[in-house]
């Protein structure tokens, strides 16, 4: 089994799914984005299908797209319901709403959710380990679902919603929900040859000793200043492996390709780990899918 555990879907249909009209901001305390984040060509969900299956792929997580649909979790909903067999949605709560965590709960049992985004609070100058994430993390327990987390430490464009600052905040919460799994989107998002990246690889290798904290590979087309093959950000990614463990990877695309991996393509990404990566066979099925079909897809059946 293959699990594509990254991708984002934009409707063509923008009256059924509009976008939000006030974006996530630019840092907890900055303005808010000026429009939202489209993607260069279609990526609907029946586009997103159609890549797939040219690349082998068997499911695929999708999650909920903060820059295009902000806390808007319909179009993720109705195509997760409708799509079961193959899909995974991963949906995003306001932490500041108390309403969130039954929100969740309400995905979960009217459309299958599996997921949970989480986002620091603006209580508290954006805390990550504040009451509102507390509640959608217990929430998230209590329902048996993931909670996916992206802190950007090393993105270009910093001074975004989600810094390095919150780390502190994500060992809080790790210690206090040891019984959840966690996923950190994009590794803290390297980038290759950037000045951050050897301290943010060291914070990185440091939250491995939580053992339900995994590693989402994700990063590697995004953050490579070489182009495909990408063999600038190999050895990290195979540190951040050893690390870890490849039974706490997965692999994610960060579909679409276009807008999130510009210069590399879908089939290209996927090459990487397929082929590029030094791993072991053992090491590469886990990291493909293995994982990612303990963490979403228990039931899965070709």
């Amino acid at each position: 089994m293959v699990v594509d555990t990254h991708t984002h879907i934009y409707s063509p249909d923008e009256r059924r799914y509009p976008p939000a009209e006030r974006l996530l901001t630019l840092g907890y305390a900055g303005p808010p984005m000026k429009g939202p984040l489209r993607p260069t060509g279609k990526a609907s969900l029946e586009d997103l299908k159609a890549e797939i299956d040219a690349n082998g792929v068997d499911a695929v997580c999708l999650i909920q797209t903060g820059t295009f649909y902000k806390f808007d979790n319909r179009y993720v909903c109705d195509s997760a319901r409708a799509n079961s067999r193959w899909t995974a949605g991963v949906c995003a709560f306001d932490p500041d709403d108390p309403h969130s965590p039954g929100m969740l709960a309400s995905h979960v049992r009217d459309f299958g959710i599996r997921g949970l985004r989480s986002y620091p609070a603006n209580e508290g100058r954006g805390s990550l380990d504040s009451p509102g994430v507390k509640a959608l993390w217990k929430a998230a327990l209590d329902l048996g679902v993931v909670a996916d987390v992206l802190i950007s430490w090393t993105h270009p464009k910093l001074g975004w919603y989600w810094g390095r600052e919150h780390l502190d905040g994500l060992h809080s919460m790790l210690d206090q929900f040891p019984r959840l799994p966690v996923v950190l989107e994009h590794c803290l998002s390297m980038q290759a040859g950037h000045p951050d990246s050897e301290p943010a690889l060291a914070a990185l290798l440091h939250l491995s000793r939580h053992k339900n904290l995994y590693a989402k590979l994700s990063f590697v087309a995004a953050g490579s200043r070489s182009g495909y093959p990408c063999e600038d950000l190999h050895d990290v990614c195979l540190k951040i492996i050893a690390a870890f463990g490849p039974e706490r990877c997965v692999w994610g695309s960060a579909y679409p390709s276009g807008l999130w991996t510009p210069g590399v393509s879908y089939a290209q990404h996927l090459r990487i780990f397929t082929k590029h990566l030094p791993l072991k066979e053992e090491a590469r099925v886990e990291i493909l899918g293995g994982t990612a079909q303990r963490l979403w897809f228990s039931g899965w059946k070709r």
